[in-house]
């Protein structure tokens, strides 16, 4: 494998399948298997999920909540999909530890930086759950700064588009694939491929991004073996 150890980024939206909201079970059985392969491999797996699939504190401020009340609403979302997300781990004999950013003692382990990396290191899957535990940061911003901070190879991106392109690939059909596409690109270019905060972040501690379709069967391994995937954002 390319990677030693990795951060794998996922959204609550890819979570839901073929559904309009909640956890579509077949999707997550498939991602299940998918990083129970590359962890069996030998590769260090960390996770961060959204919680958009339940619930986002921005569309809630929208809707007039508190901003600060419904970023908090959110993170309790990811903390569900994490769950599920072990669960389904747990159920293919995959062993899991779920550290949150909020202390949740009857179901996970509060966030410490060493406890993290030793469970890596010991070859269990690590998912980081409640975002940063702060208001205003996006889970993009939380899976950068996780990733830093268990010292991380590349952060990967799973979606369900195959890559970065130029515009939205599934409105604009003139849209262009990158193969690769460094931060200042990213910057002046105003694409989408995570929050200017976490771009930043990832920028300034040389932390490589690759953007991939997760859906696609097998595409996780690939990646993780090498094969030119997706896009590739350097510095």
């Amino acid at each position: 494998m390319k990677y030693k150890r990795i951060l794998l980024k996922l959204s609550g939206e890819a979570l839901m399948g073929k559904k309009q909201f909640g956890i579509d079970h077949d999707r997550l059985a498939q991602y299940a298997e998918e990083i129970k392969e590359v962890s069996k491999a030998g590769v260090q797996v960390a996770i961060v999920i959204g919680g958009g699939n339940i619930f986002r504190g921005i569309q809630a401020a929208e809707g007039g909540m508190d901003r600060v009340q419904g970023d908090y609403m959110g993170m309790l979302a990811t903390v569900i999909n994490s769950m599920a997300l072990q669960s389904a781990l747990e159920k293919i004999n995959v062993q899991t530890r779920l550290l949150s950013a909020i202390k949740m003692e009857q179901i996970c382990e509060v966030f410490i930086r060493r406890r993290a990396v030793r469970h890596l290191e010991k070859g269990r899957v690590v998912i980081f759950g409640a975002g940063t535990g702060n208001p205003y940061f996006t889970t993009d911003t939380a899976a950068t700064l996780r990733a830093i901070e268990v010292e991380a190879d590349v952060i990967l991106k799973g979606t369900r588009v195959d890559g970065i392109y130029s515009a939205d690939p599934e409105k604009d059909k003139t849209a262009i694939k990158y193969e690769t596409i460094s931060f200042t690109e990213v910057y002046e270019k105003g694409l989408e491929v995570m929050d200017l905060t976490a771009i930043t972040l990832c920028n300034e501690n040389k932390l490589p991004i690759i953007v991939f379709d997760m859906n696609k069967a097998g595409n996780f391994k690939k990646v993780m073996e090498g094969e030119k995937i997706g896009t590739l954002v350097e510095f």
